[in-house]
């Protein structure tokens, strides 16, 4: 079951085919982990002063039981001139968020115990 998505576009046009990939990209981290309550993704454009750095960024708002994940896609690569791959890479870093996650509460995390200072 797909969770309740909203999806948020600033300084551009609604785009259906971009909207659509986010849809596909939500569907697939709920294939990862069934108990995602709700996701909020922001694509924002850079402003119409900003075109030389022409980059999109996301931001991913995920909701789990006790837990938020975010994602926020800021850093300036060149390959995020195209709205599609800057999708991508978003959506693996928040997949990765959500694979750690779960990691954590299943206890699979190795804890490290205290060492006693060396004198």
């Amino acid at each position: 079951m797909t969770p309740p998505t909203q999806i948020t576009f600033r300084h551009m046009d609604v785009s259906p085919a971009a909207e659509a990939r986010i849809r596909d990209e939500v569907q697939a981290l709920a294939h990862c982990h069934d108990r995602i309550t709700s996701c909020r993704v922001v694509v924002e454009a850079p402003h119409h002063h900003q075109r030389r750095d022409e980059t999109f960024h996301l931001s991913i708002d995920l909701h789990v039981p006790g837990s938020q994940i975010e994602v926020n896609n800021d850093k300036a690569d060149a390959a995020h001139r195209d709205v599609y791959v800057a999708i991508r890479d978003a959506f693996a870093a928040a997949r990765r968020q959500l694979q750690d996650h779960v990691r954590i509460q299943r206890g699979e995390v190795k804890h490290h115990t205290e060492m006693a200072p060396v004198c």
